[in-house]
């Protein structure tokens, strides 16, 4: 059964928590991280991405992850973070035009995540793994959260919901790019958490939905402080936002891909019709960020709209029902169908010609790309069910890279997990 854990936050001061708070670290490049530093020094960013203040310096060099704590510790000096006197849990609320997404900030189990009682759907990169490794390890301190989903018959999520109208006010509210108002609730009420650690001991697992890398590096971290004769009580725990997992939204996530390996548009698709129905699709909403089906499949279809010299089209395969769950979603269907046989892509993890963009883009994103030349074809893909990914992590399975984009995307500064 799950575990969860009080802690005392280290958080930003009311009045300067929309200057601390910034997006997570993974989701910006080391120029558009200098960019957001230059511009605002109290960015979150300094710590999560200290690399991007010393730009010469080879990547996991040491002086990254001691400026991160540098810039941390000022942060505290300063007055601008404290940490909070009673340990507690906090609830995160995130407003995206009608769409309220409410979780519970707490401490999850290490072991729970060895002993897979926190399932996962995604490897982690030894790279990645490394360098937030290194980062939790000298900062001392979960810097990003985890977001994590539980299934939830609807008692847990309706007295997250009852605690967010007795607290009144937020003890601290940003409003991000596009009028995204996020929210954190301090909840130290000895009654109110007792319940909530009674509402989830009969939860039986929690399900990574974001934050791999960090949820791995923490459990690294652990080890290594296990080994070392160092580990505290709260450096076996680490830093989690849970949703329920009906009540948070899941976007594709597209490919685009640089070049057809010497094929010319034409030749590229007629060997795409070998396996695809193609159709051209007609007129797309480019603001929205994925692309409806021209109408419901039947019989089940894999559904892939594909954009190439300034048109877009539907691609279309009946569904094989002899594979697994893995092999049966849309963009193991693409990767094997296309990306590998046709392009050549073998690793989607490291081939160049590849890349990737995030759900919450607008179709208009990818069209652009392609048309300025970065990009010959694009592909958008249908969401995944979130039903689909829980019972792939249930069965221990792992989906392929870029698979789901999670809303909501949590900012961090908000809220900081001290290792001691």
């Amino acid at each position: 059964m799950v575990k969860i854990y009080r802690f005392a936050a280290v958080r930003p001061e009311k009045k300067v928590a929309s200057r601390i708070a910034a997006v997570p670290y993974d989701v910006v490049t080391t120029g558009e991280a200098q960019e957001c530093i230059r511009s605002n020094c109290m960015s979150f960013l300094s710590i999560s991405r200290s690399d991007a203040l010393l730009p010469d310096l080879p990547p996991h060099d040491d002086r990254v992850y001691r400026l991160a704590r540098e810039k941390f510790d000022a942060l505290i000096s300063e007055g601008n973070m404290k940490q909070d006197t009673l340990p507690g849990m906090y609830i995160y609320r995130v407003t995206a035009g009608s769409d309220t997404y409410l979780g519970l900030c707490c401490c999850v189990d290490v072991h729970d995540y060895e002993t897979r009682v926190i399932r996962r759907h995604e490897l982690t990169r030894y790279d990645k793994e490394e360098d937030r490794t290194r980062h939790i390890d000298t900062v001392n301190a979960n810097t990003g959260p985890v977001v994590l989903l539980y299934r939830d018959s609807g008692s847990i999520f309706a007295f997250i919901e009852s605690l967010v109208r007795k607290a009144g006010a937020p003890d601290a509210e940003v409003t991000w790019d596009g009028g995204i108002i996020h929210q954190v609730f301090y909840i130290r009420d000895a009654s109110d958490l007792a319940h909530l650690e009674e509402l989830f001991s009969p939860v039986e697992r929690l399900y990574i939905a974001d934050g791999h890398h960090r949820a791995k590096s923490a459990v690294n971290v652990a080890e290594k402080r296990k080994n070392a004769g160092t580990l505290t009580d709260e450096a076996t725990h680490f830093m989690g936002v849970m949703f329920a997992h009906n009540r948070v939204r899941i976007h594709g996530y597209s490919r685009l891909v640089s070049d057809l390996g010497g094929m010319s548009p034409r030749e590229f698709m007629k060997a795409m019709s070998a396996f695809f129905t193609i159709l051209p699709y007609g007129d797309v909403d480019n603001r929205g960020y994925h692309i409806p089906p021209r109408k419901p499949a039947v019989p089940p279809a894999h559904v892939v709209h594909m954009y190439m010299e300034k048109t877009w089209y539907e691609c279309s395969a009946p569904v094989d029902t002899s594979l697994d769950p893995i092999e049966s979603l849309d963009v193991s269907v693409l990767q094997k169908e296309v990306l590998e046989k046709i392009l050549g892509i073998t690793d989607p993890r490291a081939d160049v010609r590849l890349q990737y963009l995030g759900g919450a883009r607008p179709v208009a994103d990818l069209e652009e790309m392609v048309d300025h030349g970065d990009f010959v074809v694009a592909f958008s893909m249908q969401p995944v069910r979130v039903e689909t990914v829980l019972d792939i992590a249930d069965a221990d399975g792992i989906m392929p890279p870029k698979s789901t984009w999670f809303e909501p995307k949590l900012l961090s500064g908000l809220a900081v997990h001290l290792l001691e």
